[in-house]
């Protein structure tokens, strides 16, 4: 289970999570970056992400659909803003491919990798939302309880690889 880090939001629409992972950054950097290695781990179980192709580069799309376990479908579509090797990865929902501009967008994440000086990695997850509304309905959904969920799954698959 991943130690929980403290972390403070960097602005009022901000919701973020850190962890330990107990797996090596190089490992957890793929685990984002190749599509393959994305879908055992991205949605809390019993949901699951199919149909997911990334074009890890600034201005590169992802797309891939959450399916839940009562056959609910949500695609989701994305534009790469920064990808800085094993290190930083930002992304938002406020573009599609070709810099379309999307009809709801709700925030942009920012992923954060660190060595731990042990052989893991210390993680950060954060999502800055667009609107306070946006925000405390990601929250209400679940973001923090989803989220972490996600880097338990993620720090156990990352360890396999």
């Amino acid at each position: 289970m991943p130690e929980i880090l403290d972390v403070t939001p960097s602005t009022e629409r901000e919701l973020a999570i850190r962890r330990r992972l107990a797996a090596p950054r190089a490992s957890v950097w793929r685990c984002w970056t190749e599509a393959a290695l994305l879908e055992p781990w991205f949605c809390p179980r019993p949901w699951r992400v199919t149909d997911v192709s990334l074009d890890v580069r600034p201005g590169g799309a992802s797309s891939m659909i959450m399916r839940g376990p009562d056959g609910e479908a949500f695609p989701n579509e994305g534009v790469y803003l920064e990808v800085v090797p094993q290190t930083r990865l930002v992304f938002t929902d406020a573009f599609r491919a070709g810099w379309m501009i999307a009809e709801s967008p709700l925030f942009v994440g920012l992923i954060e990798l660190e060595d731990d000086g042990e052989g893991g990695t210390i993680y950060t997850a954060r999502a800055r939302h667009f609107t306070d509304e946006g925000k405390a309905g990601h929250e209400a959904m679940g973001f923090h309880e989803g989220w972490g969920a996600v880097a338990v799954q993620l720090e156990d698959f990352a360890a396999t690889l």
